[in-house]
């Protein structure tokens, strides 16, 4: 389609067609095949590449400072990971450092607060979340992860470690050698929560001009403006789109895991990993969790939520590692993997009490929905955020890793205080910020492939 080849491991453009997920039952008749105007302009201040979480946060907080903002997307509004992810927010306390834990934290009652001052139906529903540990080796790790949180006084309340028999079966999970609860932990309709935010927008800045969202309109390539064109005393970037070019100040990259096909620089850094999810059928008298499930047994890093609605779908994702290659390297989500879609229909079976008493546990459940998603991979585990190009213009915010729900929004919204200039605004931590120094640091090390590889074993 762009006539460019690409590299080996370079991301691919979003598909034109793509699995249909749970998220899109309800799409926004608003946000479906909109053009704010007729034509793609011309000329923008700032163009945001993409229309997930990150980047309708990022324009929200553009367009209330008075910047015009133009956002594309290749497909439909939110159609990408954040409308194809399994549906929880779960900030990573006991396994990552201080900092970010305290960002992600921040995040999630930035997010709370939104969504409650706005009353935006898109479910949140604070359930708290379990990891269960399957191993002696994995309750090793975690021991000794809650001991370095007891030496932040903000941080130890929000992870427990659970190792009693009856504890672990209360929380449903009795096969398991051990569990860190988090109570800071919530279960979301991800793709409305957005589609609010986008529809907002539209509604207090779209007729001025403040934003202008365009739909199917996939950015091509980026090309600097030469010195002889009209635009480049005003313009860094000229954005090429099947309906015509866009001259702009500012870039912003909301791209997540495509971001390599726009900045080949990226490649190696950002990784398309595939991932699948599978809305379950709770077997025949399955009383409702209480909360969210992750498991790390194995390297699956399956993640769980129940729906409260009148399916009560059991949302599960993962299972990924259970094939070769680990669906890494792939940026097409127009298909399943039959293998992956087998093994998550059968994953609860052994995992996870769905039947009070000791009523014996269906071996495999039905699926009503199967989707993949494409997740941006970071080679050093956290995402890229700031300026991606030293001349200016370029911003980057993606790289999540498959746990964009905690930090994307924040990311966003940072980014866009980078091209305000103003101090006081979100600050990422240093982990996050991109640099060519982190770059060569990161291509030396091993793409993370479960919860495991990217915890952060300290000493203080």
């Amino acid at each position: 389609m762009t006539g460019i080849t690409l590299q080996e491991g370079q991301a691919e453009l979003p598909t034109t067609r793509s699995t249909p997920s749970y998220w899109h039952r309800e799409p926004s008749r608003r946000l479906l095949g909109h053009r704010t105007t007729a034509r793609v302009p011309a000329e923008a201040d700032v163009v945001v590449v993409g229309s997930g979480i990150t980047g309708a946060f990022a324009a929200r907080r553009l367009a209330e400072a008075g910047r015009a903002v133009l956002m594309l997307e290749a497909r439909e509004a939110c159609w990408g990971a954040t409308g194809r992810n399994g549906g929880h927010c779960q900030p990573g306390v006991w396994t990552n450092k201080p900092d970010v834990a305290r960002f992600e934290l921040a995040t999630f009652h930035q997010l709370a607060s939104l969504i409650a001052d706005n009353d935006i139906a898109c479910d949140w529903q604070v359930v708290g979340g379990v990891h269960a540990l399957s191993s002696p080796a994995e309750l090793d790790v975690a021991r000794r992860q809650l001991r370095r949180l007891q030496k932040h006084g903000d941080l130890r309340d929000k992870a427990v470690l659970v190792e009693r028999a009856a504890a672990l079966a209360k929380l449903r999970i009795p096969e398991a050698v051990g569990a860190v609860y988090q109570p800071v932990a919530a279960k979301c309709w991800p793709y409305k929560l957005v589609a609010w935010v986008l529809e907002t927008l539209l509604g207090e800045h779209g007729a001025g001009g403040r934003f202008n969202l365009q739909t199917s309109t996939p950015v091509l390539h980026l090309q600097r403006p030469s010195s002889s064109s009209s635009s480049s005393s005003s313009s860094s970037w000229i954005l090429h789109t099947p309906r015509g070019q866009v001259a702009a100040r500012h870039v912003v990259l909301a791209t997540n895991a495509y971001t390599s096909h726009l900045v080949p620089r990226m490649t190696g850094l950002i990784v398309p990993v595939r991932g699948q999810v599978c809305a379950l059928e709770p077997p025949r008298g399955a009383v409702l969790l209480p909360h969210n499930y992750t498991w790390v047994a194995g390297g699956t890093d399956d993640y769980l939520i129940q729906r409260d609605g009148d399916d009560k779908a059991l949302i599960l994702g993962g299972e990924r590692s259970t094939v070769a290659g680990g669906q890494e390297g792939i940026s097409r989500d127009d298909e399943v993997d039959p293998v992956v879609g087998l093994n998550l229909r059968r994953a609860l079976g052994s995992a996870l009490k769905l039947r009070p008493g000791s009523a014996e546990e269906a071996p495999e459940l039905e699926a009503t929905h199967e989707w993949t998603g494409i997740m941006g991979y970071s080679r050093d585990r956290h995402p890229w955020v700031g300026a991606e190009e030293a001349a200016g213009g370029l911003w980057i915010s993606a790289g999540y890793t498959g746990h964009g729900m905690p930090v994307a929004a924040r990311c966003g919204v940072a980014v866009a205080d980078m091209i305000l200039g103003g101090r006081g605004g979100v600050a990422v931590p240093d982990e996050f910020v991109v640099s060519v120094q982190r770059a060569a640091r990161a291509r030396l090390m091993e793409l993370p492939r479960t919860m495991m590889d990217g915890l952060e074993l300290l000493e203080e």
